[in-house]
């Protein structure tokens, strides 16, 4: 069951505290190197009073995140550290450490985050960023995690405002992206349910009326109800973010630290959003399961589909885009499977025959991760692009597709990274077509919240 909300005061985007804070922080991010000093002594005493500016107004707003005492106060510490230290590199370890939402997820509740930090898929530097936010935890969702689906680390949130690294498409407030001294024990990660579902409703609807498609009157719905689309991308990303480390995987299925070939990434990426396809497909079919989740079970399916083949597939350069190539994978495998069809330049699709088709795939991958272990590292690269060769066409100049014996598979796999094209498998003459006509419609998605897609 979820928890009740303790009754605290709401802090809205309007709230002068809030903006005091925001603005003050705003003004600080114009001082800082991109590792987070300043270093312009001259900007000091202007830095120093962005940070009292920044503090006083985190303590004005203290009282109305009692759950967040100990992080506030460490974070207050960690600025007047900072300043003492003379606006050398940022060290807010232990205000991190101090912060734990993930030992309170309670539908609604608010969360004051003030790091210098980098944003995914924002700014690169580590700036001090401010954002006001509040947890997603429906009771359906509450029941999956304290079943099947435990994922103690899991966050998801909604936007309430936030500073500009924010105001850019990354979708998640990660702590490893937070300025420290050492790299801690990562326990939490929280994604904007909010935002994933708002570029989700602008683009399907978009890309349905530019191809066509006639959307399942279920399917409709998330169109019309952003807390319905919120509530189905937090039950996907539940089930696809526990299954990075669940699995017959390869020792390490990330490679993190590894420099490899992109469509390895896209692979990982891909086989995450199919098991929440999968298990979603369970789930639906399950008589005993919450009416609630077989709802949004079945909404998962219409979601993965829908993102993958129509945003992933066309967002963002053609630059080792693994995601982009995830979605080209699922669509080229979908239309050779004779499930969807662009014929009399309208797209269809076979909604009954969608779930074997797409579990196939995922079959697919599983199995290719199932042998991994038994293979060299090289070997194990080579099947995998076999595997999606065998779909989506690679590029005509590629060295990888003319096979093993053109290349360098006697030095270190290092070599064979290289080969790999920035565009290994370009997009198909359809995708290249759909492309140019969906481009303002993503790029217009940068920013979005829950509130502002209405």
């Amino acid at each position: 069951m979820t928890e009740t909300l303790t009754a605290v005061p709401r802090i809205s985007s309007d709230n002068q505290d809030w903006i005091r804070l925001r603005t003050a922080a705003s003004a600080l991010q114009g001082l800082q190197a991109p590792d987070g000093s300043v270093p312009d002594g001259a900007s000091h005493a202007t830095a120093a009073q962005h940070v009292d500016s920044i503090v006083d107004a985190v303590r004005a707003l203290a009282p109305a995140f009692p759950h967040d005492a100990a992080y506030l106060d460490a974070v207050c510490a960690d600025f007047a550290a900072w300043v003492a230290g003379g606006f050398a590199v940022p060290d807010f370890l232990s205000s991190l450490l101090s912060f734990q939402p993930q030992e309170q997820r309670q539908d609604g509740l608010q969360h004051l985050v003030v790091f210098p930090m980098y944003t995914q898929n924002g700014s690169s530097s580590r700036l001090v960023e401010a954002v006001l936010i509040e947890v997603i935890w429906p009771e359906f969702i509450a029941g999956l995690e304290s079943g099947d689906y435990t994922n103690k680390l899991f966050v998801p949130i909604r936007f309430v405002d936030f500073t500009a690294g924010y105001d850019t498409n990354s979708a998640v407030l990660f702590p490893e992206t937070v300025a420290v001294s050492t790299t801690p024990t990562f326990t939490w990660g929280a994604i904007f349910a909010d935002r994933e579902a708002a570029r989700f409703r602008r683009v399907l609807k978009a890309a349905a009326e530019t191809t066509r498609l006639e959307l399942p009157a279920d399917a409709a719905e998330l169109l019309a109800d952003q807390e319905l689309t919120e509530a189905t991308f937090v039950m996907w990303d539940l089930i696809h973010d526990r299954t990075h480390m669940r699995g017959d995987l390869p020792f390490d299925p990330f490679m993190i630290k590894q420099r490899m070939p992109f469509f390895l990434y896209s692979l990982e990426e891909l086989r995450c959003d199919l098991t929440a396809f999968r298990e979603s497909v369970r789930i639906e079919k399950d008589d005993d399961a919450d009416p609630e989740a077989r709802r949004h079970a079945k909404l998962v399916q219409y979601a993965v589909i829908f993102d993958r083949i129509f945003r992933f597939a066309i967002t963002g350069s053609r630059v080792r885009n693994y995601d982009g190539l995830g979605g080209q994978l699922l669509f080229a495998w979908l239309h050779q499977q004779h499930v969807l069809h662009w014929t009399d330049t309208r797209l269809t699709i076979d909604w009954d025959g969608i779930p074997e088709a797409v579990m196939a795939l995922g079959a697919r991958i599983d199995d290719l991760y199932w042998r991994s272990i038994d293979r060299p590292k090289t070997a194990h690269w080579l099947a995998a692009y076999e595997l999606i060769s065998g779909t989506v066409t690679p590029n005509p100049a590629s060295v990888w597709a003319k096979g093993p014996d053109a290349l360098p598979l006697s030095g270190a796999p290092r070599g064979l990274t290289d080969q790999v094209l920035d565009d290994e498998f370009p997009l198909s003459m359809f995708y290249e077509a759909l492309e140019k006509k969906m481009r303002p419609v993503i790029e217009s998605t940068a920013g979005i919240t829950g509130s502002s897609a209405l």
